[in-house]
């Protein structure tokens, strides 16, 4: 991309930040005339932006051509809350456990088809190359908590998610059959925890139990990964147990 169309493209960013500042201090619709003079745009250009964030959903253009902060938002805001709070709520639990096992502990996400890696406790002393860092990413399948989230939605979300990706392998270990797959997915929802082994990284086991608010719903999943020869038989039910732990901080009680 040349440096005249980035200039542009971030040009035309700016200008909607500051359509949204604008109508966030508003607490009645505003015209696109007042938007326009107060952003110090032309109509034609503030008209142009507002219809792209209203195909959008961020903005709402209501009858007699005024506009107000879109439904959008408010979804986009409460996904970042729950992340927040699940962070803050997560975090000592996520401490304690690692400082009884001294392993790495991982908090994560699902966004899609992968796990998002969002918080991680661990010393840093392990030789061991953890994949797990903030801010990775990693396929349902191969991750312990993926496959929590994928027994959770049934076996039939979970043949769409194997139509969908192929269940590629990242490891000799990694499963690639969807039969397989419901097999594993139905011992996850009978003990409430599931296994990496290998599946990921070769060497490296994780074991995940999920998390969920008050209303029941799997939001996040908890997770320990180390190498295989240092896994512990008791590590499971310290991993489910500090899961619930999280789940219940969160509001969630179980029936």
């Amino acid at each position: 991309m040349a440096d005249s169309d980035t200039k542009s493209s971030i040009q035309v960013i700016d200008r909607m930040m500051t359509l949204l500042d604008l109508l966030a201090g508003h607490t009645q619709p505003v015209s696109l005339k007042l938007l326009a003079q107060q952003a110090n745009l032309h109509p034609s250009s503030a008209h142009r932006i507002l219809n792209v964030m209203v195909g959008k959903g961020l903005v709402d253009k209501l009858d007699g051509g005024s506009y107000r902060l879109g439904l959008k938002l408010l979804e986009l805001g409460n996904l970042v809350r729950a992340r927040l709070d699940i962070r803050r709520e997560a975090l000592p639990y996520m401490q304690v456990l690692h400082q009884d096992i001294g392993e790495t502990v991982n908090l994560s996400l699902r966004q899609g088809d992968e796990m998002v890696y969002v918080e991680r406790t661990a010393s840093g002393q392990s030789m061991m190359r953890v994949v797990q860092l903030v801010g990775a990413r990693a396929p349902l399948h191969i991750t312990a908590v993926g496959k929590v989230f994928l027994a959770d939605a049934g076996d039939a979300a979970a043949m769409d998610y194997a139509k969908r990706t192929g269940l590629p392998a990242y490891t000799e270990h990694t499963i690639t059959q969807s039969k397989a797959l419901c097999e594993v997915l139905a011992k996850i929802r009978k003990n409430g925890f599931a296994f990496d082994d290998e599946e990921a990284e070769k060497g490296v086991a994780c074991i995940g139990a999920g998390i969920r608010d008050a209303e029941g719903k799997l939001i996040a999943g908890l997770s320990i990964s180390a190498p295989v020869d240092r896994h512990d038989k008791s590590w499971p039910k310290k991993v489910k147990a500090a899961a619930e732990q999280i789940s219940h901080a969160l509001g969630y009680r179980a029936s």
